[in-house]
């Protein structure tokens, strides 16, 4: 994947992984905050805020998708890139003009570095970019959607909280057992190269799976009856689940659609009202499957056939 050292781009990923052959994230590095009335520094204020992102990588995705559920596709600037050779590119019509200055950027970490030029670490999606202090906000996805999901409600068409303060322990307690297990989990699986690795984030994975089939046999979301944020970061993984990290991770035990509620509640969210349009399994497939390390012949797999807009049973908990 290629991280930047003292502003700077390097192919050498090597920092990724820790001993023994385990991989992990490493720590995102930009974590401010915007808030209502700008206590923090920042103002949530419409058209001022970008994110960067991709279609491919499941953080982005609970990103874009928030930003669609909390009605802010008309507050917050979107702008999709791709893989390239030195890490996302951002230049499908020509080298991207960066929102607030003349700059243009052909890879997004050309925006790290000019928003700080001796930065070292990891370039990651989702980015929010601040046009008006021309400088990256935060690259937290977790944090990002908290922002979306709050402090942005004076703008958005949608006031519904995803994080309810009546229910924020349940719905810590699951984002870490989700986060840890399986966002994560299909990750440490797929990019470990020590077995013992291997196997053991596989087993925490299916284990983790196990706990939330059990959950939801027994409610219709993660947290009860109310739909939250647990839910919408469990998602992207879901919906990547067979078509590439079954196959491309080896998290091959059992696939989504052998879990009767995992499935069930997949194609439930996916049906939520308009989330199908901001969903985008050929373009996660390709970006997943022509990365070398993965697939280094390059040809794509062309199936599985999954049709997340069946009906499913979600709606007995009602």
């Amino acid at each position: 994947m290629g991280m930047l050292v003292d502003g700077k781009w390097t192919d050498d990923d090597g920092a990724s992984r820790g001993s023994g052959g385990k991989f992990d994230h490493l720590p995102t590095a930009f974590r401010n905050f915007i808030t209502v009335d700008g206590t923090s520094g920042l103002i949530a204020e419409p058209n001022r805020y970008h994110l960067y992102v991709t279609k491919t990588c499941p953080w982005a995705h609970r990103a874009i998708l928030f930003r669609h559920l909390k009605g802010l596709t008309d507050v917050i600037g979107l702008q999709f890139g791709a893989h390239g050779h030195q890490g996302y590119r951002f230049d499908f019509d020509g080298p991207h003009t960066v929102p607030g200055t003349e700059n243009r950027i052909t890879f997004l970490h050309e925006l790290y570095s000019l928003s700080e030029p001796d930065y070292t670490g990891r370039v990651t999606v989702p980015t929010l970019w601040d046009a008006k202090e021309k400088t990256i906000v935060n690259n937290e996805s977790s944090e990002i959607i908290r922002m979306l999901n709050s402090a942005f409600d004076e703008y958005a068409s949608n006031d519904y909280d995803y994080y309810p303060e009546e229910l924020r322990g349940e719905i810590d307690f699951i984002n870490d057992l989700v986060y840890n297990s399986i966002n994560n989990g299909v990750y440490k699986a797929g990019f470990s190269s020590d077995q013992a690795a291997y196997e053991a984030a596989y087993d925490d994975l299916f284990e983790a799976f196990d706990v939330v089939e059990e959950r939801l046999s027994k409610q219709r979301y993660l947290c009860g009856r109310q739909i939250t944020e647990a839910d919408w970061r469990l998602f992207p993984t879901l919906y990547r689940f067979d078509a590439i990290y079954h196959y491309a991770f080896k998290c091959n035990k059992k696939h989504l659609y052998e879990y009767h509620n995992l499935w069930n509640y997949a194609r439930a969210l996916y049906q939520e009202p308009g989330v199908a349009d901001w969903c985008f399994l050929e373009e996660a497939k390709n970006g997943y499957w022509s990365g070398p390390k993965i697939n280094p012949l390059g040809t794509i797999p062309k199936g599985p056939d999954l049709d997340f807009g069946a009906p499913h049973d979600r709606n007995r908990f009602n």
